[in-house]
């Protein structure tokens, strides 16, 4: 059966609506690569470059998770430093924008901190063709709990003492709760303030997974990527919650370790150890888990154990994925989509993420398969 997408949405209009929504554009001249040389994405012989990368020109948009900016960066820098004629564009509007983009016909690729409900990938059919899109894990992430207290240096949060936080039943950072799990640090009389996103977002849904999986009754909300309570401040967008966390001490937050920056950040009980994030230990969860059952065989969802007490495992991690068609029927477009999720997921394109944002590159298995996934993307009169 011939499966093609008709792109008239995504040369024309998508680009119209991305370019035009692109306050942090990542289009900039390969000359601005911040990885450059150093990654060697000097020419198109590299393994994240396809054979006729030297002839690739155009303009590719994207859309979705805000958690990938960092790495979308070194990416963009370093797929234009090898392909001088292609400028790639990427809005980090958050993980439901982006797909609502991308199922919209608005942008060719999307990403996004939770894969495709089955509903999604039904509607993906009307701009992806019969088989639909697939998702892609590209990049693996702890989640930071990002703090605001200038005189505590170190702090442990259980997962029911955070689940109290965000519920907002745990309310004053010297509470018996938050001192149980810190015995030996001194607390102060003040106020927590919680910051949640008030987008729909991959991380929130990472997040609330987590509490659902390992905080018992502390958490009584299913998993959503909408903030399922009240109470609280929100802010749009992963850099949002971190501006609001800076700008007020005692608040609290979530979002990607890669945007931490010099905020406390919390170490979780796992098992009877605590744990800070690091990318080795977002990756032994990542290794350890099972994929998702009942997808369609290109599509890579990875079913992360959060419950895991594996020693050193740190289970509040994201895996973010690229979401791209299985066919494109406009051939550049669909040229360009896969020679940079080619890149973007190759060994390279992994070590030039992990310099920039400090995510855990993805093993040399996973990899393998996210290449035959992306190898199996119809594009032209193939689709």
């Amino acid at each position: 059966m011939e499966r093609r997408v008709k792109l008239s949405r995504f040369s024309r209009a998508g680009s119209a609506v991305a370019i035009g929504a692109l306050a942090l554009t990542l289009a900039a001249c390969g000359s601005d690569d911040p990885v450059g040389s150093a990654d060697g994405a000097t020419d198109g012989s590299s393994e994240g470059s396809s054979e006729t990368a030297s002839d690739l020109s155009g303009e590719l948009n994207g859309a979705g998770a805000s958690s990938q900016e960092s790495a979308m960066e070194a990416w963009r820098a370093g797929f234009q430093s090898a392909n001088p004629d292609v400028t790639v564009n990427y809005d980090p509007v958050g993980s439901g924008g982006g797909r609502t983009q991308f199922l919209e016909g608005g942008v060719a690729f999307a990403g996004s901190d939770a894969v495709l409900k089955e509903e999604e990938i039904t509607q993906s059919q009307a701009v992806c063709g019969p088989d639909g899109a697939i998702d892609l894990p590209v990049y693996v992430s702890p989640i930071a709990i990002i703090y605001n207290l200038p005189d505590v240096a170190e702090l442990n949060l259980a997962p029911a003492t955070i689940a109290g936080i965000f519920n907002g039943t745990i309310t004053q950072w010297n509470a018996p709760e938050i001192a149980a799990d810190n015995p030996d640090a001194t607390l102060p009389d003040l106020a927590i303030t919680p910051v949640h996103r008030s987008d729909e977002s991959g991380t929130t849904e990472n997040f609330t997974e987590y509490l659902a999986a390992t905080a018992g009754d502390a958490w009584g909300h299913e998993p959503s990527g909408d903030w399922p309570t009240q109470g609280g401040e929100s802010a749009q967008g992963t850099s949002g919650v971190v501006q609001t966390v800076q700008g007020g001490e005692g608040t609290i937050g979530y979002a990607d370790a890669s945007k931490a920056g010099d905020l406390g950040t919390a170490s979780i009980k796992v098992g009877e150890e605590w744990v800070s994030y690091s990318p080795e230990a977002a990756a032994k969860v990542v290794d350890a888990s099972p994929r998702v059952e009942g997808r369609a065989e290109h599509d890579i969802a990875v079913e992360l154990d959060r419950t895991t007490t594996e020693a050193g495992a740190y289970p509040l991690v994201l895996v973010s994925y690229a979401i791209a068609c299985t066919s494109y029927e406009d051939e550049a477009a669909g040229n360009l989509v896969k020679a940079f999720l080619t890149y973007i997921s190759s060994e390279e394109g992994q070590s030039a993420s992990a310099s920039a944002a400090g995510n855990a590159p993805i093993s040399e298995d996973l990899r393998t398969d996210v290449h035959a996934a992306i190898e199996s993307i119809t594009v032209g009169a193939a689709g």
